[in-house]
């Protein structure tokens, strides 16, 4: 179900970064804020498992920033 709804959030990222490039940053910072808290939460388990738990969080973290990117990236090169 997670997985699911990362791939949602960086699909729309993704479009929103297209087509409104200033506009899409707050979005993702929110986005990466609330998969950041959860990697947190996850990461306070004790020895390896906290660091198996933070994995999935900050893995889509990157993921929404990447998307991000991608987007505005893909506008500038726009020839118009």
């Amino acid at each position: 179900m997670m997985i699911v709804g990362v791939i949602v959030v960086c699909a729309v990222i993704l479009v929103l970064a297209f087509l409104l490039p200033r506009l899409s940053h707050h979005p993702q910072r929110g986005a990466q804020r609330t998969l950041g808290t959860g990697g947190q939460v996850a990461g306070k388990a004790p020895g390896r498992l906290g660091r198996l738990l933070r994995k999935p969080f900050s893995s889509s973290s990157r993921a929404v920033g990447r998307s991000g990117s991608a987007g505005r990236r893909t506008r500038g090169r726009l020839p118009f």
